[in-house]
């Protein structure tokens, strides 16, 4: 299968292959490494790590390889903090707190805010390739990123964000169309108009941009990565088939929750964190999403069900944590995430030559 060599020679990569980066505990080091080793592009998910733990993961991920590798941050919101809204989400979330013996989240007397230092520390670790979701960062950030060598992705869920991260200096841009499990990159248009579909959304998107499109959402297997070759696209990135790899850190009950699911199992909520993502649907799911509550925003909210979620986790207990998830869920297999590459670019090969 011939692949187009830009994105792949700029990248230092050997296969067309980048792994999401996907927040909260699930891009271990050792996934990130393996990633890199196979020839792909391995992520670090650092959009809730503060600068030290950053710091931490990616001396982790040096000891493993040499080789490139990424990071991906969420460029940051800063809604305003209401009482009311907190209290407000709170009750309705007591159902929970009792189900897990648990305290109401006070309201948070600030918000986490650590993005310019996690971009200092992409800057002094010589991290060479970084991507951004939830938005575009400033002209000045992208200059400095820039001057010190850093590849920097964008993501887009339209045509227009896709051009918008084209004009604010971004090297490449993540095309994430709607099956993608996660949180939604939408930043410029309303959730509900950018649930535009992976094949539908590539190629628009290619024919609009001159930068390298990276396509993203329902891409599990070989034939999908063909196809999105096909759609114009110079990579893929996959998120959900990573999740469930040997290496990834996303708890067991999630992981068997991926394994065990169809493609119908999965919806788009926001009750988790305040902005849209899609997961497969569970008990906390249901129960919220029965009260139409208006939660607070993300951050907020994310920090409002933290608890909740690590300590599911902790009790292993799938019925409220979130299981992010795209649709291609029939398609997942657990196995170390070198070998799934490998297995992936035979796939493509084979459809390729069927052809």
């Amino acid at each position: 299968m011939a692949v187009r060599p830009e994105l792949l020679m700029r990248l230092r990569l050997e296969q067309p292959i980048i792994q999401a980066g996907m927040a909260g505990g699930v891009t271990t080091p050792e996934l990130v490494a393996e990633v890199t080793r196979a020839g792909g592009l391995g992520t670090i998910g650092a959009g809730y790590m503060t600068a030290e733990n950053l710091r931490s993961a990616i001396q982790l991920v040096k000891k493993q390889t040499s080789g490139p590798f990424a990071v991906n941050v969420f460029v940051p919101e800063t809604p305003e903090v209401v009482a009311e809204d907190v209290q407000s989400a709170n009750e309705k979330l007591s159902l929970i707190h009792k189900e897990l013996k648990l305290a109401a989240q006070p309201m948070p007397e600030k918000l986490p805010f650590f993005f310019e230092e996690q971009l200092e520390v992409i800057i002094e670790e010589k991290i060479s390739v970084c991507s951004f979701t939830f938005g575009i960062p400033s002209a000045s950030q992208v200059e400095r990123l820039k001057a010190h060598g850093v590849f920097l992705i964008g993501t887009a869920t339209t045509v227009e964000e896709a051009v918008q991260n084209e004009q604010a200096g971004m090297d490449a841009v993540v095309a994430q169309g709607s099956e993608a499990g996660g949180h939604r990159g939408t930043f410029a248009e309303s959730f509900g108009k950018a649930m535009i579909g992976t094949m539908a959304l590539v190629p628009q998107v290619v024919d609009e941009v001159d930068i390298p499109v990276i396509a993203a959402g329902g891409i599990m297997d070989g034939r999908g990565i063909l196809a999105a070759h096909a759609l114009g696209a110079g990579a893929v990135q996959m998120g959900t088939a990573f999740l469930t790899s040997r290496e990834s850190g996303a708890p067991q009950a999630h992981q068997e929750a991926v394994l065990m699911s169809k493609e119908t199992d999965t919806a788009v909520t926001s009750i988790f964190s305040g902005k849209p993502a899609r997961g497969i649907a569970n008990k906390m799911m249901i129960w919220m999403e029965a009260l139409e509550h208006n939660w607070p925003p993300y951050p907020i909210q994310n920090m409002l069900t933290q608890p909740i979620r690590k300590e599911a986790a902790r009790q292993n207990e799938p019925a409220f944590m979130s299981l992010w998830s795209g649709q291609g869920t029939r398609l997942s297999v657990q196995e170390p995430a070198g070998v799934m590459i490998k297995r992936l670019m035979e796939e493509a090969e084979e459809t390729w030559e069927s052809l």
